[in-house]
């Protein structure tokens, strides 16, 4: 039995992956995250709307989620506060966009230089730019905004902000046209054969013929089971394993727990593991075409990229009519009856970021802060368990046949060691 050890970068952060080999097959993989900020800790004794300025700085790829989970777990303190319907739909446009950025990034800057296409990684730059520009127009600047608040937003959109964003949408919308399918992205979405994709051109079908052509199409299976914990007009909350589908999931029957070889805690849901991210969203939403992947390839590398880059196009149409919906008479804020500074209790905060559900818990007493919990989706996918109970990634990378298909496998979770140590 031989072991080895291998530096995972490029996955803001860095990681090691340490691999028991037995014949010529990884064994088994101990994940080890090498530091930590402790960000939980810097929050105690704070001032609660302090949260609102430190929590978007845990990461700075998906800080507008870390923003929104916030302002959700202050809130959820409050026996009852009012929320308008306006600010509720652009905190979920803005979070839309931040996925939608995500996915372009990973997309071009992870998966692609993996298989070989490095010279593509330029493309993520024009997407990313502009659903940048998007938030900015809501939140004032992007990374690192902080405009949502307990109460609703701080801004205050004209109809010309609108037309603006509806113009980068429709911009961003070509671009996932020209480039990714090479195909109308509402063609596209009614697909319903997998098959059908390898048939086309464009960077996604490119890449998806290249994992079936280095035979990698079933590698990267784990447990077949998804979560999600997030709920919008647009993903559904759940769970499902070996396809069945459960609903009403009660977030205090999540078990967090520290390891000893790790700055990383791992997740548990009733004493289960599960896969969380757009795989996950899709499955539990009933997405016809990425039900046909998982179907054929089960939850594989090829059926992560698939899902992952499937949500692009979802997303910005849905987003489109969610701008329509916005009365721009309503208020972006509704000042709570009660000061958070005399609020005591526990709030719970969830939302889907681009690597799947994040979960925040705060305690209050007297508005500030007793004690702060943060669980990321890279702790729910890399968990680090034992032989015996092996989290999500590490089940996933188990017979896989050298270093390199584990690493492919590895990152096709999009591995942040920020977020998953914070």
């Amino acid at each position: 039995m031989n072991k080895m050890v291998r530096l995972i970068e490029k996955i803001e952060g860095e990681a090691k992956l340490h691999f028991t080999l037995d014949d010529e097959k990884i064994d088994f993989v101990e994940i080890e995250f090498l530091s930590t900020r402790n960000i939980e800790n810097i929050l105690k004794n704070k001032n609660a709307l302090d949260a609102l300025i430190i929590n978007p700085r845990v990461c700075g790829i998906c800080g507008h989620a870390h923003l929104i989970a916030t302002v959700q777990a202050l809130e959820n303190c409050y026996d009852k506060i009012t929320i308008s319907n306006k600010a509720r739909i652009l905190r979920e446009i803005t979070l839309n966009f931040e996925l939608i950025q995500n996915h372009f990034k990973w997309f071009y800057l992870t998966i692609l230089p993996l298989f070989g296409y490095p010279q593509y990684v330029l493309k993520a730059s024009k997407p990313s730019a502009l659903m940048g520009k998007a938030i900015a127009v809501f939140g004032g600047q992007y990374p690192h905004n902080s405009y949502a608040i307990v109460g609703g937003v701080v801004c205050d959109p004209t109809n010309s902000d609108l037309f603006k964003v509806e113009a980068i949408l429709d911009e961003t919308i070509k671009f996932f046209e020209e480039f990714v399918v090479n195909a109308n992205s509402g063609d596209f979405l009614e697909c319903v054969s997998v098959d059908k994709i390898f048939l086309r051109t464009g960077d996604l079908p490119m890449i998806l013929n290249e994992i079936k052509n280095q035979n990698l199409q079933f590698a990267g299976k784990s447990y077949d089971r998804f979560i999600a914990f997030g709920e919008t007009s647009y993903f559904k909350n759940g769970k499902s394993s070996k396809t069945t589908l459960s609903k009403n999931l009660n977030i205090q029957l999540i078990e967090e727990f520290s390891n000893k070889n790790s700055y990383a805690k791992n997740v548990k849901y009733k004493n289960k593991y599960y896969e969380v991210g757009p795989l996950s969203r899709a499955i539990i939403n009933k997405t016809p075409l990425i039900k046909d992947a998982h179907r054929k390839y089960g939850d594989s590398i090829f059926s992560r990229v698939l899902a992952r880059v499937c949500e692009i196009p979802q997303l910005l149409h849905h987003s489109k009519k969610l701008l329509s919906l916005i009365d721009l008479s309503e208020p972006s804020f509704i000042k709570p009856k009660i000061e958070l500074s005399k609020i005591s209790g526990t709030g719970y905060g969830a939302v889907e970021a681009a690597r799947g559900s994040l979960i925040h818990k705060v305690k209050l007493q007297n508005g500030i802060i007793e004690n702060y919990e943060i669980i990321t989706p890279t702790q729910w996918n890399l968990s680090n368990g034992t032989k015996e109970e092996m989290g999500v990634s590490q089940n996933a990378m188990i017979g896989a046949k050298d270093k390199k298909t584990a690493e492919i496998i590895f990152k096709s979770f999009d591995v942040c060691s920020v977020c998953t140590t914070h």
